[in-house]
C-alpha cells in the first residue's frame, strides 16, 4: 500500500508539474535575495547554507501563501498620500506585507518562524540595513501599494490603463490590488531591481500609466544625453538619455525626496534643473533665475498643487504652473510646443483645460488671483488685472486676446506687424538675451536682466521694448507735432501718458501717470475724426487746457 500510496503521490505531482507555468527566472541564487553564506550580496548569513529557508519552509510555516516563514512586524505603516492619487492605500496586505518583513528593517532577517533563534548574520548585521532596500514604515515616499485597481479607478483617473489588460508580468494580485510583486519577481533579478520587465524608456511605468501627451512629449523622446559636467542628471538609473529615463527624469519610485507624486527632489524647481542647466538640454534655463527680474520659483517649496484651481489663490509660481512635464515639447504655435497641456483662463475669466493661447496661461496669476502686487505705475484709471487691461470691448489695448477698437489705430508699425496683428505676452515679456532680441539664450519669460522680465529697456524717450514695433522715423516722433515736442525736448517716456496694456476708457493706451501728471479731462476725437480729441493736466509744472494732440 505504501509504494501504491507513494506511485499515487509522484504522478500527482508529475501531473501537477505539467499544469504549472515553466519558471522562466533566472533563479534567486545569484542575486541578493540569496541571503545563505553563498549569496553574492554584502548581507549574508553567517554559516546557514539553505537559501530558501529566508523565506520559505515546506512544514510549520505562517499560514500566509506561499509557506511564508516569516513574522509581520506587526507595525503600523504611513502609506502614500497626494491630492491626485485617487486610490486610497491602506495598511499593507497579502504579498507586500510579507515584502516588508524584511524591507521595513523592524525584524531580523535571519528571525524565521522554523528555528528556535535567528540565523547569524556576517557582519553583525541583524535588520536590513540603510539603503535603497529599506523603505521603514513610512511609505509615503514610496508607489502606493495594497489598493484595488479597479476599471472604475482607471477610469476616474483618465491617466490609468484598464487593469483588465494587465495580463502579462505586471498584474494584480487575486482580490485586484496591487502590490510589490505586481512590479517585482523576488527570485528573478535579470532586469535589475528585481522587476518583472526592464524599466527601460520607462516600460514598466507605462504599463499601468498613460498620461496625456506623453507619446509626443520631449520628455519621452529626445535623446539628449548628459554632457559629464556638472551632477549627474540620472543618478538612480542606468539610462544615458532623456528618452531611456523618460518617467525616472523626474520621478523614483521609492524612497523620493518629493514625497508627494514620488519627485527627484523636494523643491520642485530643482527636479527641472538637473537637465535644464546647460548640460543635458542645449539651453541653460537654470542661470536665468540668477537675473534680475524672475519668476520667483524659488520663492516658495510646497505650495503648487496641481489640484489647486485654476486662478492661484497662494500667490506661488513654481516651473509646472506653465509647463506640463509629461505635454511639453518644442515648437511653436497657439499655444508654443512648451506651453502643451497647460491650464488657463480664458479672456472672460473661465478655466480652460489645456489653454489655448499663450496670455489664458498668464491669466492664471496675473489676472484675477488674489493679494497681487499693486500696479508699478500709478495711472488715472489703474487696476493690477491684466485680463481686464485685454478686453477686446476696451477702448484701446494692445491686441493679446483679439483685435481691440482704436479710435486711431497706429500706422507707426514696423513689418510684419500690422494693425489687425494679434500679440502674444511673450513678445514683450521675455529674455532680454533670447532669440526674440537677436540672442542666444532660452526663449520665454524666466528672467531678465530689465524690470518687469521685459526683453527690451523701457526706460528713455523712445525706449527699445516699444521701437520692437512701432517705428522712431514716423514724423510725429520726428518733428512738427506736440507727440515729438514731448518725447524730444521734454524727455517724456511713452509710459508717461501710455498704458501698455490697454484702457478701458482712452483710446490710443492714453492712461497718464499720476505721480507725473494730474489729470482733469479727456474728450475723444470726433466721430470719423483722428488727433483732434482734448485733454486738460498739469505736468512739468505747467497748466494744460484743452490740449490737441498736435498741439497745445
Amino acid at each position: 500500500m505504501k509504494r501504491i500510496a507513494g506511485a499515487l503521490l509522484a504522478a500527482c505531482v508529475a501531473a501537477l508539474c505539467l499544469c504549472m507555468p515553466p519558471v522562466t527566472h533566472a533563479g534567486i541564487a545569484t542575486t541578493k535575495h540569496n541571503l545563505s553564506a553563498s549569496g553574492p550580496g554584502s548581507v549574508r548569513a553567517s554559516g546557514e547554507s539553505q537559501i530558501c529557508i529566508f523565506c520559505h519552509a515546506p512544514h510549520n510555516s505562517s499560514p500566509s501563501a506561499p509557506l511564508w516563514n516569516r513574522r509581520n512586524s506587526g507595525g503600523t505603516y504611513t502609506p502614500y498620500t497626494s491630492s491626485t492619487a485617487l486610490a486610497n492605500p491602506g495598511q499593507p496586505t497579502g504579498a507586500s506585507q510579507l515584502c516588508l518583513s524584511c524591507h521595513d528593517g523592524t525584524i531580523a532577517l535571519g528571525e524565521v518562524l522554523t528555528r528556535a533563534s535567528a540565523i547569524p548574520m556576517s557582519g553583525g548585521v541583524t535588520a536590513m540595513p540603510a539603503g535603497a532596500g529599506r523603505l521603514g514604515t513610512d511609505l509615503s515616499d514610496d508607489h502606493p501599494i495594497s489598493f484595488v485597481y479597479s476599471p472604475t479607478l482607471a477610469t476616474a483617473s483618465g491617466e490609468l490603463v484598464n487593469p483588465s489588460t494587465l495580463t502579462g508580468k505586471v498584474r494584480l494580485d487575486g482580490s485586484g490590488q496591487m502590490q510589490c510583486t505586481s512590479c517585482h519577481d523576488p527570485h528573478d533579478d535579470s532586469n535589475g531591481k528585481f522587476l518583472v520587465i526592464s524599466n527601460q524608456a520607462s516600460a514598466l511605468c507605462q504599463t499601468c500609466h498613460a498620461k496625456n501627451n506623453w507619446p509626443l512629449s520631449s520628455h519621452r523622446l529626445s535623446n539628449a544625453t548628459w554632457n559629464g559636467v556638472g551632477p549627474d542628471p540620472w543618478p538612480h538609473t542606468s539610462g544615458t538619455t532623456v528618452a531611456a529615463n523618460a518617467c525616472e527624469n523626474c520621478h523614483q519610485p521609492h524612497s523620493a525626496p518629493g514625497k508627494k507624486r514620488l519627485l527627484n527632489a523636494a523643491s520642485e524647481e530643482n527636479n527641472c534643473y538637473p537637465c535644464h542647466n546647460g548640460n543635458v538640454a542645449p539651453k541653460n534655463i537654470q542661470s536665468e533665475f540668477a537675473k534680475a527680474s524672475i519668476h520667483p520659483i524659488a520663492s516658495t517649496t510646497g505650495i503648487h498643487d496641481p489640484a489647486e484651481s485654476a486662478v492661484v489663490q497662494s500667490r506661488h509660481v513654481e516651473c509646472v504652473d506653465c509647463h506640463n512635464p509629461h505635454a511639453s515639447k518644442p515648437g511653436a504655435g497657439t499655444p508654443p510646443g512648451p506651453l502643451t497641456g497647460v491650464r488657463g483662463i480664458s479672456i472672460g475669466g473661465i478655466e480652460v483645460n489645456p489653454a489655448n493661447y499663450e496670455y489664458q496661461v498668464c491669466f492664471r496669476c496675473h489676472a484675477d488671483s488674489t493679494n497681487k502686487p499693486a500696479p508699478k505705475t500709478a495711472r488715472v484709471t489703474g487696476q493690477n488685472n491684466t485680463r481686464l487691461d485685454f478686453l477686446t470691448t476696451n477702448a484701446s489695448c494692445h491686441p493679446v486676446a483679439g483685435a481691440c477698437p482704436q479710435v486711431n489705430p497706429s500706422p507707426v508699425l514696423i513689418s510684419p506687424w500690422t494693425t489687425t496683428s494679434v500679440m502674444k505676452c511673450g513678445d514683450c515679456h521675455n529674455n532680454n538675451a533670447g532669440p526674440g532680441n537677436n540672442g542666444t539664450g532660452p526663449a520665454g519669460p524666466h528672467g531678465s536682466t530689465n524690470p518687469s522680465l521685459l526683453e527690451r529697456s523701457y526706460t528713455g524717450t523712445r525706449p527699445a521694448m516699444c521701437a520692437k514695433c512701432h517705428t522712431n522715423t514716423y514724423t510725429k516722433f520726428n518733428g512738427g507735432s506736440s507727440h515729438s515736442k514731448h518725447t524730444g525736448d521734454i524727455g517724456a517716456t511713452c509710459n508717461t501718458c501710455h498704458d501698455p496694456h490697454g484702457s478701458s476708457v482712452y483710446p490710443s493706451l492714453i492712461n497718464f501717470d499720476t505721480s507725473l501728471v494730474t489729470f482733469r479731462s479727456f474728450t475723444t476725437s470726433t466721430a470719423g475724426q483722428t488727433n483732434n480729441g482734448k485733454c486738460s493736466l498739469t505736468c512739468h509744472g505747467k497748466n494744460h487746457n484743452n490740449c490737441s494732440y498736435t498741439s497745445c
